[in-house]
């Protein structure tokens, strides 16, 4: 078992709020009674992983040219959120406020949520022994919004102090690096320990997180398990992703048994008068509807709510639609009118209610670009790629539609090993200054071509301006 080690010193503002003091204090309720062992971490001694993730927070209380620091003391998942909660303008020193989905709101669309069916599996998977042994299980919906905390009544007020509360959002763009957020950025399951979360107020647990997924793939919930250091051992993370499997088994067998609509159902999508629509969103260009050989101009609005219910067949509850248009949750009331205006634009048929989803088939060019990319066909996916997904849209829905595509499309271009495509790529806005993208590139060119000279100036460029190996930090995110 490893020494406890010496930390560097703490950062100023640790010193001046008093941190220290205030998390010794909940040490005890959060690990279930026990103090923090050390050395239990797999694959290395979480004793030297706090020390560095300690040394990190100073580095970041300092900022500016030390930032690329931070790239020898973190894991590399962690690096890359940490990056992402850095440009997202999240506040390390963020204090626990009291904005989140509450009282009959959060009942509802905890009720009406995909989860719900899955409470009772859950329930016997992990609630019922996890609980008993001092530690929590928080479930989260596919935007890291909490659903419900489970443990005792004494872990459930610890962890309510530092924000894993039911109505809170955990996502990293809310309260940066955690094992939730993590998740729905990644999609893959994550932990997090202590000091490797991006708040002060998270660095006296550790968090261990898997995803949940419907039939067709798409994120639907997350489940952690949350507590004191015991948490970093990897039975727990294999505990958490094997309930994981199990609720995502339990969707598939659902969907089975429920089988297809029939097509007499007042919910089936009909076709319209016109015969199919399309909807345009991709680039800086406006949004727009096509209706046969007409092209209907939208507003973000309401191509930020038509791109929404075409992701989302099986419909979408107001509460729900509410947190995928804005995170300061817009009321219901805002919802009936924006759906009034929609259909004034669009037709009485396209939209149907209760819950809100599409009567009519609408083909986006998202969808397009999807079925490029998963069939390999990166050439054509770069020819479909007019731009981000609606780039001026603040809508959280929307920003996780535009972060997954292109984050498929530039792992698909830097995968492709094809001259031509990384030229298209690297000649875009986007792949204008990635550097990982002109490394990929390099390789595909004879080193005695005049156009091999021109991309090795352009990657010094990029690693004058980033003041660091431009290929290295663009592999951790930057």
């Amino acid at each position: 078992m490893a020494d406890k080690p010496q930390y560097p010193p703490l950062p100023f503002y640790m010193r001046r709020y008093g941190l220290v003091r205030k998390e010794r204090r909940m040490v005890g309720n959060i690990a279930g009674g026990r103090s923090p062992r050390y050395g239990t971490e797999p694959d290395a001694q979480l004793g030297a992983l706090e020390a560095y993730a300690a040394q990190a927070h100073g580095y970041l209380g300092i900022g500016g040219d030390q930032l690329p620091r931070l790239a020898g003391l973190l894991r590399p998942a962690v690096l890359e959120s940490w990056l992402r909660s850095i440009r997202s303008g999240v506040d390390p020193m963020d204090v626990l406020g009291g904005r989140g989905l509450r009282g009959a709101d959060l009942q509802r669309y905890r009720e009406t949520h995909p989860i719900a069916a899955l409470m009772p599996l859950i329930d016997k998977l992990l609630v019922q022994d996890t609980a008993r042994t001092g530690l929590i299980v928080v479930v989260a919906d596919q935007f890291g919004r909490v659903l419900s905390v489970h443990g005792n009544a004494e872990q459930e007020a610890a962890v309510a102090e530092i924000g894993l509360r039911a109505g809170n959002d955990l996502s990293e763009r809310r309260i940066g690096t955690n094992a939730v957020g993590m998740v729905v950025r990644t999609g893959r399951a994550a932990w997090v320990h202590g000091p490797e979360h991006f708040l002060h107020r998270m660095h006296l647990i550790t968090g261990a997180a898997a995803p949940v997924h419907d039939p067709d793939g798409r994120l639907v919930g997350v489940l952690m398990i949350a507590g004191g250091v015991r948490v970093a051992k990897p039975e727990i993370l294999a505990l958490v992703k094997a309930a994981a499997t199990a609720a995502e088994m339990d969707l598939l067998l659902m969907a089975m048994r429920s089988g297809e609509r029939t097509a007499g159902e007042s919910d089936t999508a009909r076709p319209h008068p016109a015969g199919r629509l399309g909807l345009d969103v991709l680039g800086l260009g406006q949004p727009q509807l096509s209706v046969a050989d007409d092209r209907v101009p939208l507003s973000q609005r309401h191509a930020e709510i038509l791109l929404l219910l075409a992701e989302h067949p099986e419909g979408l509850g107001a509460d729900h639609l509410a947190l995928l248009l804005d995170d300061t949750d817009l009321g219901n009331g805002t919802i009936r009118a924006a759906m009034s205006r929609l259909r004034a634009v669009v037709g009485a048929t396209v939209v149907g209610s209760r819950p809100y989803r599409l009567r009519v088939p609408i083909a986006t060019d998202v969808e397009a670009l999807r079925a490029a990319l998963d069939s390999g066909d990166v050439d054509s996916a770069l020819r479909l790629y007019a731009g981000p997904v609606l780039p001026r849209s603040t809508a959280p829905g929307v920003i996780d539609i535009r972060d997954e595509l292109r984050v498929r499309l530039r792992t698909a271009v830097l995968s492709s090993g094809d001259s031509e495509v990384l030229r298209r790529w690297t000649a875009g806005p986007e792949g204008r200054d990635d550097a990982a993208a002109w490394a990929a590139y390099r390789a595909t060119i004879d080193r005695n071509s005049p156009m091999y000279a021109q991309i090795e100036a352009k990657i010094r460029v990029l690693d004058l301006r980033l003041g660091a190996d431009a290929t290295q930090m663009q592999r951790f995110g930057a």
